[in-house]
This record gives structure tokens, C-alpha cells and sequence, in this order.
């Protein structure tokens, strides 16, 4: 078993700054991987700022546990957790007597593999999914007031893209009281690809034309680089960001 990674991030067509932050690791034995993908918002400079915090912060209480390995799953969820609920802190201390960064918030989502087996954490609409045998499978909900309406049976799944406030949050860091993030695990074969990103990607790139543009690349580094290039030719209105991590 061999992981490998990679990102890119974009401002795309419309933004005036990128407000998506993201980063990735991979053990020095290429046995563990870690991916974060942060998505900012409350203004120009409080997005900016939220999101970055959210990925430090999550990189310095996770990256020296990369190299040592967790002993298992309740280790995992533990350790992310505390990521998160410190990031939660440092936004609310950097908020503070700031008026500018009153609505500053972020999204987020984190993939930790390990041992043949991926754990996915997100709060938010930043998304993460497999990529196995050709077919795309998205491996997170979004916390959006859209995706509370399809879940009651207001309004159906292909209605989304046509609901004015589709991108209004019910969770994020720094912007809400509940922030346990939701936790996914799965089995990895090898083949499978994790891709972490931020909504910029999947609002100007239907999900259904993923496994077609990577089917044709060979690399993870051309298939982000295709990903990312077809969302800007979309005229792609916010920033895009993106993770794939390969699992061999």
C-alpha cells in the first residue's frame, strides 16, 4: 500500500481574493495521508483568515500523529475532533473586538487514511468523495438549509441548484454552537481516489462529469489540473479548491 497526494487551489473568474485554504500531508512511509480543505466566508479578509486558521490549526494537532499512526478508530475521531474544537477557539479569539471579522466563519473538510481504511470529518458544504472503479460517490451531507428541504421533501434533489439561498449553512466553524463534526469511515481498495473540495468546484462542475475527465488523465496531478481547468472554463463564480489523495 502506497498513498499519494495532491491540490490545487484557484481564485476562479468572478472572486477579488481566494478565501479557500487547504493543505495535505502523507507519512514519510506513505502509509498515512491527511487532506483539509477549508472554505472561508464573512468578507473579503474574515474568510481569508477563518479558513487558514481552521487548516493550521488542524495540521499542528494532527501532522506529528501522521507519522506515529492512531491505535484506532476512537483515537481518530478523538484527535480530529480536538482539531476542530480548537480551530473553533482561535476563530473566536481573533473575532474578538474586530467588528470586521464579526461574521467570519469556515467550512471544512478533513480525510484521514490510515491501515486500508478512510475517516472523512466535515462541517459544512465543502465535500469529499470516492472515486472507485470509474464511479463517483459523494461520502458527505451538506449542512445547508437546501439540503434540510430535500431531506423533509420540500423540494427534490435536481431543485437544488434552482433555490435562491442553496448556499446558506447550518453549520460552520466559527458561524455556529454545534460543531461535531460529522465522521464517515470506509474500506479503501487499492485504485480508490479521496477528493476533498470546496462547493467553487462542484457549483460550476457537475459531479457527473468527474469520472469522464479523469478517466482520461493519468496522474493525480493532470486529473486535479483537469478538474480544476474545466471549472474555470464553466466560468467557475467562486474559489475552487481541491484534494485528491490516491490509495495504491
Amino acid at each position: 500500500m502506497t498513498i499519494t497526494a495532491t491540490g490545487l487551489t484557484d481564485i476562479g473568474t468572478k472572486r477579488e481574493s481566494n478565501q479557500d485554504s487547504l493543505a495535505w500531508r502523507v507519512s514519510a512511509d506513505g502509509q498515512r495521508a491527511l487532506g483539509i480543505v477549508a472554505d472561508g466566508m464573512g468578507g473579503y479578509e474574515g474568510g481569508e483568515i477563518a479558513s487558514r486558521i481552521a487548516v493550521e490549526t488542524l495540521l499542528e494537532r494532527l501532522q506529528d500523529l501522521l507519522e506515529t499512526g492512531a491505535p484506532d478508530d476512537a483515537s481518530i475521531r478523538y484527535h480530529i475532533q480536538q482539531g476542530i474544537d480548537l480551530a473553533s477557539n482561535r476563530i473566536d479569539d481573533a473575532r474578538k473586538g474586530q467588528t470586521r471579522l464579526s461574521k467570519m466563519g469556515t467550512t471544512v473538510v478533513v480525510a484521514w487514511l490510515q491501515e486500508n481504511a478512510a475517516w472523512i470529518a466535515h462541517l459544512g458544504d465543502s465535500r469529499a468523495y470516492l472515486f472507485r472503479n470509474g464511479e463517483l460517490n459523494r461520502k458527505t451531507r451538506d449542512d445547508t438549509v437546501a439540503q434540510n428541504m430535500v431531506d423533509d421533501g420540500s423540494i427534490k434533489p435536481e431543485e437544488v441548484s434552482r433555490v435562491p439561498f442553496r448556499n446558506v449553512l447550518t453549520r460552520a466553524l466559527g458561524s455556529s454552537t454545534d460543531i461535531v463534526a460529522t465522521v464517515t469511515t470506509f474500506k479503501l481498495v487499492p485504485g480508490d481516489h479521496i477528493i476533498l473540495c470546496s462547493d467553487g468546484l462542484t457549483d460550476a462542475l457537475p459531479d457527473q462529469e468527474w469520472p469522464t475527465l479523469m478517466a482520461r488523465e493519468k496522474g493525480i496531478e493532470a486529473q486535479a489540473r483537469a478538474l480544476l481547468d474545466a471549472s474555470l472554463k464553466n466560468q467557475a463564480a467562486d474559489n475552487v479548491s481541491l484534494i485528491i489523495i490516491q490509495f495504491v
